[in-house]
């Protein structure tokens, strides 16, 4: 597969080969599903609590003796099957992050970039530097490589002038390629990367 390379105002300055053994063949979706599923969870809070009868607030005091009053027979007012006691086995703080082995991760991410390759959904720019820090200046540029709307940009380190102009633009955001993951991939409408990373991210996915 060959990637054309765009400069800054969107004209072609070369190419980009991706090994097929890397961004080819079939994209297994279910990889995609899991890493996703398990970033969603990671950023689960997880506060959520009920009171079980030992933290409800009330008496233990027997409310009537065990037997000759015709009533059914109970401890506690906190008990569970009153009115205002105890939850059983309700939701307690817990967090929700687990791992997944780093085949998998990897994998997510190959099958991620893979399918939008495939759709044309990324555009690879030789250089994205600004020489000064002017949100017009970078919305403008974004614009001229018709990236409108969602748009998720990766570089290998990030240029502050430029993040400090693009960072403030609506639905733009800014990953270096070390920390990019298959549901940032995938929760965007264009993805604008540089040479340099792509050739990074080839290297380590591969």
């Amino acid at each position: 597969m060959k990637l054309d390379v765009v400069n800054t105002d969107n004209e072609k300055v070369g190419s980009l080969d991706l090994a097929d053994a890397v961004f080819g063949g079939t994209i297994k979706t279910d990889l995609v599903w899991e890493s996703v599923v398990r970033q969603n969870a990671s950023e689960r809070r997880g506060t959520h609590m009920t009171k079980n009868r030992a933290l409800v607030s009330g008496s233990g005091r027997k409310p009537w003796r065990q037997k000759g009053t015709g009533r059914a027979r109970v401890g506690d007012i906190r008990t569970p099957l009153w009115r205002k006691g105890g939850t059983v086995f309700g939701p307690q703080p817990r967090d929700y992050d687990y791992r997944l082995p780093k085949k998998v991760e990897r994998g997510a991410l190959r099958a991620a970039l893979a399918s939008r390759l495939r759709d044309g959904d990324v555009v690879v720019v030789e250089k994205l530097e600004a020489a000064e820090k002017k949100t017009r200046a970078a919305a403008e540029l974004l614009k001229k490589l018709g990236a409108t709307g969602r748009t998720l940009i990766v570089d290998v380190a990030l240029d502050e002038n430029f993040t400090l102009s693009a960072r403030n633009i609506a639905g733009v955001r800014l990953v270096p390629s070390g920390r990019l993951t298959a549901r940032d991939v995938m929760d965007t409408s264009r993805i604008v990367a540089t040479r340099a990373a792509i050739e990074r991210l080839q290297e380590v996915l591969g």
